[in-house]
């Protein structure tokens, strides 16, 4: 039984300024990023602690992609859904600015020494093919995509958000393991792992469910 909370949170989010809020909620990490960056608030090293800001928000905001779908069904809210677009580019978003933060600060926009430190750096590598496949699915997340693709093979295309999921984490693990430093690294994997999951079993469920009978079959 739906209670009154559930349609007063459901209005909240239908309503025409959720996305305007939501919105604003995921640009203030780079808002803060700009004030600290002007501010002279990142400590001794400035530009890798940019970077790797940069990069925490983006394995951020792919959580929390991941978990729209797992809110939405377990508190049977589907107004959730209409977020889930918006979060995603911010994904792209972010990973995009963790990208230039690391070849404009760490490499000078030097094309050639970038190629020779992915060649020389697995993580940079993992990293990158990452970023070319978020960008092949920021590429497709309008409806004219949609429309030209196929709702089926556009579907298709887009659970490979899974396979960025594991090429984040493995990026993020190689970074760290330079510096022993896996406790984060272990947060992320978990939660990560817990939110594909799900993903499988709800999948699996949905797979296990008998048909629905054939209403014509029996008469009616």
């Amino acid at each position: 039984m739906r209670t009154p909370s559930y349609f007063f949170v459901n209005k909240l989010l239908m309503h025409p300024a959720a996305k305007p809020v939501v919105f604003g909620l995921a640009l203030l990490p780079l808002c803060w990023l700009v004030g600290a960056v002007a501010t002279d608030a990142l400590g001794a090293n400035p530009a890798e602690a940019l970077i790797r800001s940069l990069g925490d928000w983006t394995l951020r905001m792919l959580c929390l992609v991941l978990a729209v779908t797992p809110a939405r069904v377990m508190t049977g809210t589907p107004a959730l859904a209409r977020f889930r677009r918006m979060l995603g580019l911010f994904v792209f978003f972010y990973a995009m600015l963790h990208l230039l933060a690391y070849a404009w600060f760490d490499m000078g926009f030097d094309g050639a020494e970038i190629a020779r430190d992915v060649t020389k750096r697995p993580f940079i590598l993992v990293g990158m093919l990452a970023g070319l496949w978020l960008l092949v699915l920021a590429a497709t997340s309008f409806n004219r995509a949609i429309r030209w693709m196929g709702g089926p093979r556009w579907r298709m295309l887009h659970r490979a958000v899974y396979a960025i999921a594991v090429l984040a984490i493995l990026h993020f693990y190689w970074m760290r393991a330079g510096k022993n430093d896996f406790a984060e690294v272990a947060v992320y994997a978990v939660l990560l792992a817990a939110l594909l999951g799900w993903r499988v079993w709800h999948r699996l469920q949905q797979r296990r469910k008998p048909p629905a009978p054939d209403r014509a079959s029996d008469g009616h």
